[in-house]
Formats: structure tokens, sequence, C-alpha cells
């Protein structure tokens, strides 16, 4: 299969960070910034089965979105993300590959599993590099309970600071001095405003890490990191939007828009959900429980979905692609601390008139 290896590997980039840390606005912001006639292929790992982040993705000028859903792909799926790049290479063949990782993902077993797809294709793939994105404004509170955070802060050949534009600069050099003792070799560097970083910066560093399968840091492997998250959907309307069923395990690909529901197929129920509503309703989440809310809304005297991505607090509204066939007026996944997030889940299902699934 790999006989008529080009003597220049596919570079495989795989960005990690924590959950709302920033990952797919920074991989939306390199796009524009590339060759029009450069091939980028994103594999995506989602919590859940409501697949918003990999939606804005296809209204970019990526190839294919390959999505790998309802668990992490370093453990509970382990295996699935070799077999999607495999089909990558042999379908898209890209210029590169970019791997976004959920946010409970360890960067070493997703870079170990490329190392043997090196070996395996004779380097028709190749780890380019590994990118931690660090959110500022919320990093002292998740570092401190989340082993994942810091693991994925002290292996990785890329420290990305975004959102400090909204700490004060005592803030940030406390998050500098923080990351420095965590990991003091690795170069760190600011987003530009907007979550927006030059490819020159993240592309072509040629990655040494993890060469040796004997250097491999010591993690559970059985699945337990992956209990730091809970995740719980709310639905609020007829059927999901997102109408195939999932296994507990799926991974498909995207390079052509889902088909619509027919119009009127799913009618909202309960109250009018207008934007002051869901702002209130947003507004009462727990930043300490909850880090993540993100899905798809119609709001009253509007047809159309828009994405909502909320992340410790700060949140936004964005066009959905077929929108007019959206069905339902929330589908929404909630991610927080484990034996927290269902609580809070309910709460705001209460408030927007949806129910938990």
């Amino acid at each position: 299969m790999f006989s008529d290896t080009p003597a220049t590997p596919i570079p495989v980039t795989v960005f990690t960070g924590f959950l709302g840390a920033g990952k797919t606005s920074i991989i939306l912001s390199l796009l524009p910034q590339l060759p029009k006639d450069y091939r980028v292929v994103l594999l995506k790992n989602e919590f859940g089965d409501v697949q918003v982040d990999s939606q804005l993705a296809r209204q970019s000028s990526l190839t294919a979105v390959s999505e790998i859903l309802n668990g992490c792909m370093c453990c509970v799926l382990v295996g699935q993300m070799k077999t999607a790049l495999l089909e990558i290479l042999e379908k898209y063949h890209p210029d590169r590959i970019i791997i976004e990782s959920s946010g409970s993902a360890f960067p070493a077993t997703l870079a170990f599993q490329i190392r043997d797809l090196e070996r395996e294709t004779s380097r028709a793939l190749a780890l380019d590099a590994i990118v931690t994105v660090i959110d500022a404004e919320n990093f002292a509170g998740y570092e401190d309970t989340s082993v994942t955070a810091r693991m994925q802060a002290q292996y990785t050949d890329l420290l990305l600071i975004n959102k400090w534009e909204h700490v004060t600069p005592r803030a940030l050099d406390d998050v500098l001095e923080h990351l420095n003792t965590l990991n003091d070799l690795t170069p760190k560097l600011r987003c530009a405003r907007g979550a927006s970083v030059a490819p020159a910066l993240v592309f072509g560093l040629d990655s040494r890490l993890f060469l040796d399968p004997a250097t491999a840091p010591a993690q559970p492997l059985d699945g337990a990191h992956n209990d730091e998250v809970e995740t719980a959907t709310l639905l609020r309307g007829a059927t999901p939007a997102h109408t195939h069923v999932h296994t507990d395990a799926c991974t498909h690909t995207h390079d052509e828009p889902a088909p619509a529901p027919a119009p009127g197929e799913a009618e909202a129920e309960g109250p009018s959900l207008d934007e002051p509503a869901l702002a209130a309703a947003l507004g009462a989440l727990s930043k300490e429980s909850v880090y993540r809310v993100k899905g798809f809304v119609r709001l009253a005297g509007n047809p159309h979905a828009r994405i909502l991505n909320w992340a410790f607090g700060r949140w936004e509204l964005s066009p959905a692609p077929d929108e007019d066939g959206d069905a339902g007026s929330v589908q929404l996944t909630v991610m927080g601390a484990r034996g927290e997030v269902r609580r809070y889940a309910k709460r705001l299902a209460a408030a927007l008139g949806a129910t938990v699934a």
C-alpha cells in the first residue's frame, strides 16, 4: 500500500489544550493564511455527539473534516486515530493533517500512535509538532485539579498563550511563571488578539518528541483521566439536527453537508427563547463546575440556527451552516467537572425549556 511513499512525508500537527482554550479558533485562523492550493484535512476528537466545531470547520477552506466522537482517542478510543489517519492518507493525500484532540487527551499517547504510523507507512506520515493552547484567563483554576492540563503543558513542542488580553499583566506573569515551572524549555508564544497565529510559527517544527517509546511519561491508559470531564446533552424540540445514529465510538468524515430535515419537521416546544433569556441562563452557570457549553440554538423571531460557544463565562453566537434545516431550538453539549455538571445542566435546561437527554 505504501510502496510509492513520497520522499517528503505528510506532516501531522497535533493541537492539544484543555476545554475552551481556543483550539478550534486558532486552527481556523491559520487556514486563510495558507496558499489557496494547500490541502489540509482536520481530524477532530469531540466530546458527545453535537458536532459544533466541525460544523464551523466545514465553512472553512479545509479539504475535509474527519471526526472521532464520544470518547478520548488517546485511551478509550485508542487505535481509531490510526485508522482515521490511514483513511485520510489514502482518500485525500493532503499537504498537511491537523489533529484537534479532545480537552482531556494526553499528548504522549497521541504522539506515540503517530510515531508508530511513521514506521508502518515508511514515513508517508510524520509528526511535525504537538502544539498546546493555554487559556491564560482560566489556566490557574483548572490546572490545580486536572492532571491532563499539567501533562498537556509539559509534553509539547510549543505553548500558545491564548486569551491573554483578558487578564492583567500581573496575572499573565503568574501564568507564565507557572508554565515555566512545569516546562521551562518549551517556547511560549502569545497569540494575536482574536486567537490568531502565523502558520510559520506552528508548522515545520519537525518535532523530536517521543522518538523513543522508552521515553514515554507515566500516564494512565485505562481512560481514568477521561473521568475528569463529564458531559450532558440538552435538547429542546424533536429530532436532533444530526440525524444519523452514533455508536459509543463513531468515526466518520464530512466532505459534503449532511441532508437537512424537511421544513417544519421539528418545531420547538416550550416558551419563546430569545437572546436575553439565553444570556440570563448562561450567566447562571458556574465557571468552576462547567467548563464548556456548545451546540445549536434557534432564537425567537429568527428561523436560522446559530452556533453557541460558551467557555468559562464567555460566549458567542455565530451562523450555522444549513441553518434553515436545523431541527429543534436547542441542541447543546454541556461539559464540566464530574459529579457537578448534570446539576448545572438541569438548571440550564429548565431555564431554556429543554430536557437533559
